[in-house]
């Protein structure tokens, strides 16, 4: 059996050394594999409740009677909306741009709630990256949602 050993190259003194070669390896590539990976989910679990909290806070004002009615269910229904995405809800912010706008020109506008009146809810969410300290936060994700009011609204 020595012969075999000894011509298929393996030698006593070499006993174990793949185990620790494999270790080696597989803590230099995997370690930083998983945290891109859990880095990239979170990131895009910012993404999946900024959309999600937008579209909610675009339905709770679309439908409200008032603006002050209005801005309460929406505020409530975006902070749901990334609370159920397991996203912080602390860093939210909502605001509205004009028909035909982008984010960029958001928290100039108010919408007035009239019959027929369109506009975009933008909400920004904060994203945390593991492990990174919390004062990088330059990490945000933008959801936009356009809100149609129906024409034909009572009051």
């Amino acid at each position: 059996m020595r012969w075999l050993r000894a011509r298929l190259g393996q030698i006593e003194g070499e006993r174990g050394s793949a185990l620790v070669e494999f270790v080696f390896i597989a803590l230099v590539a995997l370690v930083p594999l998983v945290y891109i990976v859990a880095g990239f989910s979170a990131v895009q679990r910012g993404v999946f409740a900024a959309n999600a909290a937008a579209r909610e806070a675009g339905r709770a004002l679309g439908t409200a009677p008032d603006w002050g009615t209005g801005q309460e269910r929406a505020l409530r229904a975006a902070e749901l909306a990334v609370e159920d995405q397991g996203v912080d809800a602390t860093d939210v912010r909502v605001e509205y741009a004009p028909s035909g706008s982008d984010c960029d020109a958001a928290g100039t506008y108010l919408p007035t709630l009239l019959p027929g009146e369109r506009f975009s809810v933008c909400v920004t969410v904060t994203v945390r990256i593991p492990l990174l300290p919390e004062f990088v936060d330059a990490n945000t994700a933008t959801g936009q949602f356009v809100v149609v009011r129906d024409r034909y609204v009572d009051g």
